[in-house]
């Protein structure tokens, strides 16, 4: 194979490497926007609980923060029921500060999102 035949090989290989990438991003951004889609749909079906509960962890996950990008931090709450079943709910920060470990109350939620926690 000589130089010029490697150069006609490649120059034919890119277009079709650059379509396979864009098809895989693209079907990433489908497959992601559908998952959304579908969790929401399946939390607005679902009904509105109110069940005793008591904060067992809190965790945070930070994104981000390096050099000149922002950094984005997602709260979680993990709630104990009295029958010892588990659930860890996403919440707000604001909402996240106000309640700590071992709170015992009453927890509001609908499928996977979180409404409300009052103390007892």
């Amino acid at each position: 194979m000589n130089v010029d035949t490697f150069g006609l090989y490649f120059v034919g290989f890119a277009p079709i490497f650059i379509g396979a990438v864009f098809v895989i991003v693209f079907g990433f951004i489908i497959f992601a926007i559908i998952s959304s889609v579908k969790q929401w749909n399946k939390n607005n079906n679902s009904p509105k609980l109110s069940i005793p509960a008591q904060i067992v962890a809190k965790r945070a996950n930070t994104r981000g923060g390096s050099g000149n990008s922002s950094a984005s931090t997602t709260y979680y709450i993990t709630f104990q029921f009295d029958s010892g079943d588990r659930l860890e709910l996403q919440l707000s920060g604001k909402e996240y500060g106000m309640l700590a470990e071992d709170d015992l109350g009453v927890l509001t939620f609908q499928g996977t999102r979180y409404h409300s926690f009052e103390r007892k």
